[in-house]
């Protein structure tokens, strides 16, 4: 599978950010506002529901690649169909308040069923941090085997920071920053780190392995376009920081 250019170049140079405006946030104006920042800001691809409206908005405000979400295979077809360059299954974060859970089985099937769907389509998958991490790794080779272009980690829900300022900023991301690193040796394709992650800890997350990140919430909460793209610039300032070849230790 050909993953698109310019990402491709990130995660070799492991800078890649993806802006996720969420799985569950269908609010036009706000993702637009997103997909704003991200482009202004200088993320490397948006990441927004499986929406054809979306993706079609989307395209409009932007020339970075665009990947839809969803945990509804079939969902993705229209997506790609009004121009969505790559497909995530997975930003399971707002499925966890309500209690729903995704299992191994159960996203390793999504992935079967995505793939019969859309064969040629570059296709990321995130391995739910619900499960152990010796799950999360055997749970990443599969989708990998499954056809999976991308794996991407989370984690951010499960953390329960117990300090404030940087300290809880570090706290917030471990769990994350577990998995990426026991992922990224288990696996040979780009794993993006995502989920509860900052400007502190995003050099983390390449160093530990990961050829790039993924972030929301610390956008996502802001109302303010200027401080959404003063975040958006602080990541990609922070990823420039690390050479990743020589921060990863073998």
């Amino acid at each position: 599978m050909t993953i698109h250019p310019s990402l491709q170049t990130a995660f070799q140079q492991g800078t890649a950010l993806k802006v996720i405006s969420g799985l569950t946030n269908f609010d036009i104006d706000r993702v637009a506002a997103v997909v704003k920042a991200a482009d202004r800001g200088g993320a490397t691809l948006v990441d927004i529901a499986a929406d054809a409206n979306l993706v079609r908005l989307a395209k409009q405000l932007t020339s970075l690649p665009v990947c839809v979400s969803a945990v509804e295979p079939e969902q993705f077809v229209a997506a790609i169909a009004a121009g969505a360059d790559l497909i995530e299954i997975g930003n399971f974060d707002a499925f966890y308040a309500q209690g729903r859970r995704f299992e191994a089985a159960e996203v390793l099937e999504l992935t079967h069923q995505t793939r019969a769907l859309l064969p040629h389509v570059t296709l990321s998958v995130t391995v739910p941090h619900i499960l152990e991490l010796d799950q999360q790794v055997h749970l990443a080779e599969a989708l990998v085997a499954a056809g999976a272009d991308i794996i991407q980690t989370e984690g951010g829900t499960s953390s329960a920071p117990a300090h404030a300022g940087t300290l809880g900023l570090i706290e917030k991301a471990a769990p994350t920053l577990a998995a990426a690193y026991e992922i990224s040796r288990a696996v040979t394709v780009p794993v993006l780190c995502a989920s509860g992650l900052s400007s502190v800890t995003a050099p983390m997350a390449i160093a530990a392995g990961a050829s790039g990140i993924g972030v929301g919430s610390a956008i996502n909460k802001l109302d303010n376009e200027v401080a959404m793209i003063a975040v958006v610039r602080s990541l990609v300032d922070a990823l420039a920081t690390v050479k990743r070849n020589a921060a990863v230790v073998r």
